[in-house]
């Protein structure tokens, strides 16, 4: 049925009031829609805000829109105004639209009608419009009409100790679904509303607590946690206003709805009976009427002149009050013959009296506490017969009581909320906040003060005063707080806490981490533990991944719960074993790392002895897993080969050991064999379970591992277009960021403006645009007008480099931050529009008019987590080419120690060829703990030169000769005299670099060979002290200067030949080769170097990082043991660089990036270097055995030397009577941990 007849147009004209009439003609009864009779309308006496016409319906009504007109003839007319409504005349509410919007607009002339259908109906007896705004030019002028319908429905009234007893009848078959709903008002804060007894002592039941609409799931009796249920929906739910509750009963859950929110509940099983005690009710509602008033503003007040004299008898002043605000004024008066002030304030939640008597010391009194939970609370203030008594609540746990030796009454004028504005001659003082809140039952003397009369200006004075009703809103019952964050609020707004969360903003929507690896390592990180959030803002929670940035690529490593080489024992009766994998990460993480990353992989292995992997001699399926995304697909194929291909990775190469089966497993021999790979399609991956069919028969045996899931590349970050025009753009979706939106890109352009992002709605537009060079702009418009919120970067932003921009708008402010620049913010309207509503293409680049285009790249973009694919877009749009070259123009600085950045067509890379270091960045030291006996000599070239010849020219070796150097190292040692560095030539010539007996550094140069070498002597002191210490030497021609650590640089100049000629080799620690050496010299090397070298360079050349990482292609000797090691550090802990926050709060600040570190204990670590010392003795015996077990070209399979292995220990086994398993295990120990490298075992 249509629910929207006329309601007004047939009333009499004694269902219209109004605050007051201009005249009899202007009367309320004349303000029915286009009717003409008396003005044409009703106008009041005096235009304020203070003015009301209210309807009386005659009866409870469905009202479903309102529409408005002018004074007919007139410039009477209103523009804005609030529509009220009440089922008593009293206690009325305010009608608000969608996003708390509380005005309606109103006309714009007398004649034309502006009607607002409502966006849910409201039910009431009574409507009352209160005028906001009017014609400048006029006065108020009001004609209106409600539409609707008549509403019936039976009602009942409970008492607080009667109840009503309802049985439903059996039913033959089981519903789908079941329901209750009721409406209910009520003014008491806590009882029950319904209680539902079921099968199997299960019962639901609805209650009210604290205003709150409580939802209590139990299992009978009792009060465990395990037993019970309980969720909360609603507040406020005590405002003596009808609220709809409704609980809808589905297979396994509850639809618990209250008034606009619903909300989810899972439920033990089904309710088939609903029962309850029976008591007497009363089928009517009658109603207590309470006057309540609101104080909206800091200018709220009410003064109550000439107040009864009380100063024979002393002071009695009650009230009730709710508000969210921590402090305000609730009421303060004069004592008599300015003899003194009183206050009564809150104060940090609790209620304050204080009372200044001149001559005397003040009187302070306290009670109560948390009285700013929006409930109501009640207050006496008592002062009789030398007893003073501040009582909250009625509770005598928050009654205080003081003795003052002077009478206490009211001088004559009392103030409520606040006092009126400076310079209106009232005798009123606040030094406390004004209160902002709702007060009812004021009484003085124990006389109840008539508000009505307050209202109607008979009694006493107000300003900025809502009477008759209590406006107050709970701004935390449908929290705008994101991701967990915690919503507090006051009068007027709300906050939300994000501590904990790992989110940050106004409403915890923007993540504070980064959403890969991939991304921590571009802004500087190097390998640790990260937080991961991979969807941004979006819902997914961020979590801790392990980031290996050693290599050329970054991956993400993400573990679970057995990635150890496991052996097979089936259990009794089995003839299969499974295994289930169980990842750090939750699903829709794991789907998302695996979609964003441009390759993922997982190691699976195999080792088996007859136990065939795949296939049955009659071809039949013996094992599978089960990967890829949700519950995953079973998968016949095994790592290294192609899904679906039932073969493993030697059958696609062609190498099983028998050609016959396409797995070594399958070919079922007796000899240790394996079968390993990765897995490297996404579409199935991770793997979730194994299945393995063949590990139950005698004599097999067998093991398998499945590795980490690791993934690199993010496809997100360097995802970007370049716009070559000013008129080319790429369009997108309609973006959808109701009520949170975040924005982020980087862009890099030689322009001065241009729109980077547009999307239009109707009125409603979202925008960020590069205003000027220097000037980046966001604006939008939800409803309240254009709002702009800009950060001037005080730098060209047209300088060609990467720019990052994160603009995010929520229900409670706009922000906007460039780069790493303090962000710039706009609050919004506490109670505007909220909801941005967008209808058009989103533009990329441009705009819809193809005006104030930007042309450049942008790139990384994405909005509320999600990353637009602006490549594959580009690669169909016309004047936009996909993907943008050129980033080391912006993080090539990453690039350290002389490393320098490589240009990828989608990324960067640090060539550390140049530099000592080595790493992502060329961060990494490369040191060495030396030996007396250890040695590395590097050769440059190795020429045949007669030595008995007298002179060769220097011109023929000219890329051996040099007449300037650049040399670097760090060292660290105890040891003095000391040789740390010689670089020798053909022509007996050197340069030598030591400490002398005085721990001084000295630099010899001996450019020519007949005379002796020069002597440069640093000054600075103490340099074998154990300490690391940094040397730099430079040389051009014959100037050289030395710095060591932070000390000045010291310069010298060479008096003999200026260039180096033919240089043969350098050498660091034990110069082997010492017939050539001075002998001096010689006396310095001959007891070698004992200490730590790191990060040397000589010119181009570093020899640490040839003889470590590359000595089979330099040109390197090595003598002596040669140990990697941190000796470089600066830090004497290697792992002190190594931290990065954590949600719980370890050490580290939040979004420093650093990584984490789990803390190793030293029992722990001393264990570990005795397994480690024990592996490596192990390998080394086996590595010689493998070199005389070597059977063929290449490297010796790991199959040979188990089978190898396999006979020896069986030969073993009958002389040592060592059982079978016994075998296994000693055969485990030493052959499949040590070759697979495997330090951890589960048995």
């Amino acid at each position: 049925m249509v629910c929207h007849s006329s309601l007004v147009s047939h009333l009499l004209p004694s269902s219209f009031r109004s605050s007051s009439q201009l005249s009899s003609s202007h009367g309320p009864g004349f303000a029915k829609l286009n009717r003409r009779e008396g003005a044409g309308g009703w106008s009041p006496r005096s235009s304020d805000r203070y003015q009301w016409l209210e309807v009386d319906l005659g009866g409870r009504t469905q009202i479903t829109a309102v529409a408005t007109q002018g004074r007919y003839g007139s410039s009477d007319w209103l523009t804005a105004y609030l529509l009220m409504f009440s089922d008593t005349g009293h206690n009325w509410k305010q009608y608000r639209q969608e996003d708390s919007i509380g005005a309606f607009s109103g006309n714009s002339n007398a004649d034309s009608v502006v009607q607002h259908k409502l966006q849910h109906p409201v039910i009431a007896r009574y409507v009352r419009l209160i005028p906001l705004n009017w014609n400048p030019n006029g006065r108020i002028g009001l004609r209106l009409e409600t539409y609707g319908c008549l509403y019936n429905s039976a009602v009942v009234s409970f008492d607080g100790h009667s109840s009503l007893f309802y049985r439903l009848s059996p039913r033959s078959r089981q519903m789908t679904r079941e329901s209750i709903s009721l409406k209910f008002k009520t003014l008491r804060n806590s009882g029950m509303l319904l209680h539902a007894q079921g099968q199997k002592e299960l019962s639901l039941t609805l209650q009210l607590e604290e205003g709150k609409l409580l939802l209590l799931l139990q299992k009978g009796r009792s009060s465990s946690t395990d037993s019970r249920h309980l969720v909360s929906l609603g507040s406020l739910l005590d405002d003596q206003h009808w609220h709809h509750v409704a609980v809808e009963h589905h297979s396994s859950h509850l639809n618990l709805t209250v008034d606009k929110s619903t909300l989810w509940v899972q439920i033990p099983p089904r309710f088939t009976v609903w029962d309850h005690d029976q008591g007497n009710v009363t089928f009517s509602c009658a109603e207590p009427i309470f006057v309540a008033m609101t104080f909206t503003s800091p200018q709220s007040f009410l003064r109550l002149s000439g107040v009864r004299d009380l100063s024979s008898m002393g002071v009695s002043v009650g009230l009730q009050f709710r508000t969210w605000n921590k402090a305000g004024l609730l009421l303060t008066f004069d004592l008599p013959k300015q003899g003194g002030t009183v206050w009564l304030y809150l104060s940090k939640t609790r209620l304050h009296l204080q009372i200044h008597k001149q001559g005397r010391a003040p009187l302070e009194l306290s009670a109560g506490s948390a009285l700013n939970d929006g409930q109501w609370h009640s207050v006496e203030l008592i002062s009789r017969q030398g007893r003073l008594t501040l009582a909250v609540d009625k509770d005598e746990g928050a009654t205080a009581h003081a003795s003052p030796s002077f009478l206490i009454s009211i001088g004559g004028q009392l103030f409520l909320g606040g006092c009126p504005a400076e310079g209106s001659l009232q005798e009123c003082r606040n030094p406390f906040k004004a209160f902002l809140g709702c007060m009812r039952q004021l009484t003085v003397d124990s006389q109840l003060v008539d508000l009505i009369m307050v209202q109607q200006r008979l009694l006493g004075n107000y300003s900025h005063l809502q009477i008759d009703m209590c406006g107050i809103i709970d701004r935390c019952s449908a929290s705008h707080c994101e991701h967990g964050g915690s919503c507090s609020q006051s009068w007027s707004t709300f906050h939300c806490s994000c501590s904990g969360t790992g989110y940050s903003g106004a409403t915890c929507h923007s993540s504070i981490y980064e959403q890969s690896c991939e991304a921590y390592k571009h802004k500087g990180n190097t390998s640790g533990y990260y937080y991961i959030d991979v969807d941004g803002s979006g819902p997914i929670r961020p979590q801790l991944i392990y980031c290996n940035m050693t290599e050329d690529k970054t991956w993400m490593v993400i573990q679970h719960n057995n990635t150890e080489l496991t052996r097979i024992q089936p259990p009794p009766g089995k003839s299969q074993h499974s295994a289930h994998f169980e990842y750090t990460s939750e699903e829709a993480q794991l789907a998302a790392i695996i979609s964003q990353s441009e390759h993922c992989e997982q190691e699976l292995t195999y080792h088996c002895r007859k136990s065939r992997l795949l296939k049955m001699p009659d071809g039949s399926l013996l094992s599978w897993w089960v990967g890829g995304p949700g519950e995953g697909q079973v998968q016949t194929y095994w790592g290294g080969a192609p899904p679906g291909s039932r073969q493993c990775a030697c059958g696609l190469q062609e190498n099983c050991v028998d050609p016959n089966h396409h797995c070594n497993c399958d070919a079922d021999h007796t000899e240790w064999a394996n079968d390993s790979g990765l897995l490297t399609h996404k579409e199935t991956l991770p793997v979730r379970s194994l299945v393995l069919g063949d590990v139950h028969r005698p004599g097999s045996e067998s093991a398998y591992r499945v590795g980490p899931l690791r993934c690199h590349g993010d496809k997100n970050v360097w995802n970007a277009a370049f716009f070559d025009k000013e008129t080319s753009y790429l369009h997108f979706p309609t973006f959808h960021g109701e009520l949170s939106a975040d924005i982020s890109f980087l862009f890099k352009t030689t322009s001065s403006s241009g729109v980077f992002l547009e999307n239009l709605g109707i009125k409603d537009f979202i925008r960020i645009e590069l205003s000027s060079s220097s000037k980046v702009l966001f604006s939008f418009d939800v409803g309240n007008g254009p709002l702009e919120v800009h950060v001037e970067a005080g730098f060209p932003l047209n300088d060609n480099r990467w720019h990052h921009i994160r603009a995010e708008r929520n229900v409670k402010e706009a922000s906007l931050r460039l780069d790493e620049l303090p962000a710039a913010t706009q609050e919004a309207p506490a109670d505007g529009h909220i909801h941005l509503q967008l209808n058009s293409q989103l533009f990329i680049g441009g705009t819809a008019s193809r005006q104030k285009g930007f042309q450049g790249c942008i790139r990384a973009l994405q909005l509320n987590g999600v990353t637009l694919d602006l490549e594959q877009r580009a690669k169909i749009t016309p004047g936009v080419q996909a993907g943008c070259p050129g980033h080391c123009s912006s993080y090539g600085s990453l690039c350290q120690n002389r490393g320098r950045c490589v240009e990828r067509s989608n990324s960067f890379s640090c060539n550390c060829g140049p530099s000592a270091y080595t790493g992502a960045f060329c961060d990494k030291e490369v040191s060495v703990s030396f030996k007396p006996e250890t040695s590395i000599t590097y050769t440059f070239k190795d020429l045949m030169l007669n030595k008995s010849s007298s002179a060769v020219p220097s011109s023929i070796y000219s890329d051996m000769t040099l007449r300037a150097e650049n040399i670097s190292l760090s060292f660290r040692t105890s040891q003095s005299p000391a040789l740390l560095l010689y670089v020798g030539s053909y022509y007996r010539e050197y340069l030598a670099l030591l400490l002398n007996k005085h721990d001084k550094l000295e630099v010899r140069y001996r450019l020519d060979s007949s005379k002796d070498a020069e002597i440069l002597s640093s000054k600075v002191r103490n340099l074998a002290n154990g300490q690391l210490h940094a040397v730099t030497i430079s040389r051009l021609a014959d100037a050289v200067s030395i710095q060591i650590d932070q000390n000045a640089r010291e310069d010298f100049n060479l008096t003999s030949d200026v260039e180096f000629n033919a240089i043969r080799l350098l050498v660091l620690g034990r110069v082997s080769d010492s017939g050539e050496l001075d002998p001096e010299i010689a006396q310095l090397a001959s007891p070698g170097f004992t200490g730590c070298l790191s990060a040397i360079l000589f010119n181009t050349i570093s020899p640490l990082k040839a003889a470590l990482l590359h000595s089979d292609t330099s040109p390197v000797i090595i003598t002596g043991p040669l140990v990697q090691s941190n000796c470089g550090s600066t830090s004497a802990n290697p792992y002190a660089a190594e931290t990065t926050d954590h949600l719980s709060g370890q050490s580290g600040s939040v979004g420093t990036g650093q990584p984490l570190v789990n803390a190793i204990r030293s029992d722990s670590a001393l264990i570990g270097g005795v397994i480690a010392v024990v592996i490596f003795v192990t390998v080394s015996a086996l590595a010689i055995m493998g070199h005389f077990l070597y059977r063929r070209k290449g490297t010796c399979q790991s199959q040979e030397v188990l089978e190898f292995l396999s006979k020896s220990h069986q030969a073993s086994l009958k002389a040592e009577a060592i059982t079978p398993r016994h075998s296994f295990d000693t055969l485990w120990r030493t052959v499949i941990v040590p070759f697979n490298l495997r330090p951890h075992l589960r048995l």
